[in-house]
């Protein structure tokens, strides 16, 4: 637990964590709003092709809109927690601090170690704040939307629960990521490139594939860690996509191929 407070502090001690927590509150009225609007304005009666259709009318079930509004928030809660998690590794190069850290903790199976758990514990904080927000707000947007609040249904609960393991996961994935790319410009950029623009380019890229090529790439989406971790926490299995256990199989596995790989890396590579 020392470690893990020493690589809080260290994360306390740079100017980014609290620009992105003010940039976060923004982004998050941002998707409660645009899942609102999306949910008012989303009819399946005006959807032609009926396999979209039964998708929209299946998504349109109280308990689909219920979990999809009380994990508002995910998509760039977890965009912030991808960036923090890395800066916690590539600020050890960036401020010329690694030679000293692993020169007091030799055993740096145990440095990153600590690194995974203040990333998990700022995943959970950022998850926690999320939740919070979402059961106050959420509630008199669904009764404007004439569901009620769904709160007795232990699918949304357990959306919820998922929803933390998602940004837990993240929180390993970023470490991992951050071992790999070690420059703290390099990470914030790529990683940030990839996970906005990444999200809409590889929908594009599937869609062409299973318009022209065959309909099963639709499913491979699932691969894409973001989507991945939206498939996780659906109220309920929808049409045309794979079950949602694919989704936390999926996230669970870039976690822990991240997780050994940036362990294993820390431990080999030479640190100047």
């Amino acid at each position: 637990m020392r470690l893990v407070n020493a690589e809080l502090f260290k994360l306390r001690s740079t100017s980014l964590w609290w620009i992105m927590g003010i940039v976060l509150l923004p982004l998050y009225a941002a998707s409660v709003l645009a899942n609102w609007a999306q949910y008012a304005n989303t009819n399946a009666g005006d959807v032609s092709d009926p396999d979209q259709a039964e998708a929209v009318r299946a998504a349109l079930e109280p308990i689909n809109v219920a979990t999809s509004m009380y994990t508002s928030g995910q998509y760039f809660g977890i965009l912030i927690l991808l960036l923090l998690a890395a800066i916690i590794v590539t600020s050890e190069f960036f401020h010329l601090t690694a030679t000293t850290t692993f020169l007091v903790t030799p055993r740096r199976e145990s440095v990153i170690l600590a690194k995974f758990g203040a990333a998990v514990l700022v995943g959970v904080l950022l998850w926690l704040l999320t939740t919070v927000l979402n059961l106050i707000f959420v509630p008199p947007i669904m009764s404007n939307l004439d569901l009620g609040s769904q709160l007795g249904e232990p699918a949304v609960w357990r959306a919820i629960g998922l929803n933390l393991l998602a940004f837990v996961l993240w929180a390993v994935l970023g470490v991992g990521l951050g071992v790999l790319i070690r420059s703290q410009l390099a990470a914030t950029l790529l990683l940030g490139i990839v996970y906005v623009v990444g999200t809409p380019a590889v929908g594009l890229i599937f869609f062409l594939l299973t318009r022209y090529v065959a309909d099963w790439f639709d499913k491979l989406q699932v691969l894409f860690p973001p989507n991945a971790s939206q498939l996780m926490i659906s109220g309920t299995d929808l049409p045309g996509n794979p079950p949602r256990w694919v989704g936390a199989v999926v996230l669970i596995g870039y976690a822990v191929i991240t997780g050994v790989i940036g362990t294993l890396i820390t431990k080999r590579r030479d640190i100047s």
